[in-house]
């Protein structure tokens, strides 16, 4: 008889930290459940999250410390000022710490900007697309549109010369004219930029999910492979997240694993601004489930980490999380890929941690592996036969550096 599962010690690669649950606007399909509360995170909880980081000795050599789940700049620059410093003064030298912050562009001005300039902040900026794209779903608390607000939020970091890239939810609308949306982002200069299909998380339930999952996953193929194409043979959007970093995922070292850190034990850590944590996919913090409670572990201003290592590794959440990413593994082709899936998709879409595929995993791990092998094997041909020639196009080329704030987790709006 097999023994119980060997489990690593963790290595935290990320931490999700909310300043603020605010946002200032009000997207139609946003899940986070919180959005009116104005508590900010004290200090002493930032002092403390990094503390227990620090001194467990699982921090990885690099940790991406992502300002989110609210609007980060909802909360004032000084807090961060200070917030930074601190975490500085206590970072070991042997742990880099990269700050990126999500927000929707709308407050940013030059005195943000020059905060990102002095920590080299990562900055992904929420823009849908087009102004009829962008408004569609991107409210003000009164239901006007926020696109010319976003927008100089995205003019005021180039005038400050701050690197950003766009993340967009794509809709049916936009994810019917690829054109339009690269059309948009050329016209702006945007040169990065990143994609989440509108999924049904939380209480919204997206339209896009009326279809087959078979329906959806051939129009995200179609828009995608046409949207890089273009955009590869034209050079002007630079990098395309679903592309470039499967690439390394996909074409690794042997023996190399695929790591995922939303499966992981503490490998993401999760604080609210009240200090409860959570870990796996960051949309479960805040969320609350009849089978799962809170899907808190505890709070880090009254629990160490080391408890609650403890409490994830005794939960029903952690066994069924790793029942499902064993079950991926057994049945899935595309394992290698992307190493067992999202769990907080796997909840909402099929009911149950314990489950494999997902429209998620299928949009962001299956569609942009198939575009890349289909590319890589022309590329292949044009080498066998020069008749054959490859376009600019079908030619993979290394991707850009990491953008940060758009590692797989931190794909909410």
């Amino acid at each position: 008889m097999m023994g119980p599962p060997t489990i690593a010690r963790p290595e935290i690669g990320m931490v999700v930290l909310q300043p603020t649950a605010f946002c200032n606007i009000d997207c139609t399909y946003c899940y986070l459940p919180d959005r009116d509360s104005r508590h900010v995170m004290a200090q002493s909880t930032v002092a403390r999250v990094f503390d227990e980081v620090f001194a467990s000795g699982w921090a990885s050599r690099e940790i991406i410390v992502l300002w989110h789940a609210g609007e980060p700049t909802a909360a004032p620059i000084s807090f961060y000022r200070e917030a930074f410093a601190a975490i500085e003064r206590g970072r070991p030298p042997s742990v880099g710490v990269k700050h990126s912050f999500q927000t929707n562009g709308t407050l940013i001005n030059d005195e943000w900007c020059r905060l990102f300039r002095d920590w080299n902040v990562g900055i992904g900026v929420s823009i849908d697309g087009p102004r009829d794209i962008h408004d569609r779903h991107r409210k003000t608390r009164r239901g006007g549109g926020t696109f010319d607000k976003t927008l100089a939020g995205i003019r005021c970091l180039q005038r400050n010369g701050v690197p950003f890239h766009a993340l967009s939810v794509l809709g049916s609308a936009g994810l019917d004219d690829p054109d339009a949306m690269l059309a948009f982002y050329e016209s702006e200069r945007i040169d990065k930029v990143c994609f989440n299909v509108e999924e049904s998380e939380g209480t919204y339930i997206s339209e896009l999910f009326a279809s087959s999952r078979e329906e959806l996953r051939a129009r995200f193929t179609a828009f995608l492979r046409r949207f890089w194409h273009n955009a590869r043979a034209n050079g002007r959007v630079k990098f395309v997240r679903e592309i470039d970093q499967a690439v390394p995922r996909l074409f690794r070292p042997d023996g190399m694993p695929a790591r995922n850190i939303q499966c992981e034990p503490l490998a993401m850590l999760n604080v609210d601004s009240h200090g409860n944590v959570s870990t796996f996919s960051p949309e479960l913090l805040g969320m609350k489930n009849a089978d799962y409670g809170d899907f808190l572990l505890g709070n880090i201003n009254v629990d160490s980490l080391a408890d609650i290592h403890a409490a994830c590794l005794a939960s029903r959440l952690h066994r069924d999380i790793r029942a499902g990413m064993q079950a991926c593994e057994k049945s899935c082709e595309y394992h290698s890929v992307c190493g067992g899936g999202s769990p907080v998709n796997k909840l909402f879409e099929n009911g149950s941690f314990i489950s494999t595929v997902t429209s998620f995993c299928t949009l962001t791990q299956m569609v942009p592996a198939d575009i890349i092998l289909e590319a890589y094997e022309r590329l292949e041909q044009a080498w066998v036969d020069p008749t054959k020639a490859a376009t600019p196009a079908d030619i993979i080329s290394s991707p850009p550096p990491t953008v940060e704030a758009t590692a797989q987790p931190s794909r909410m709006p």
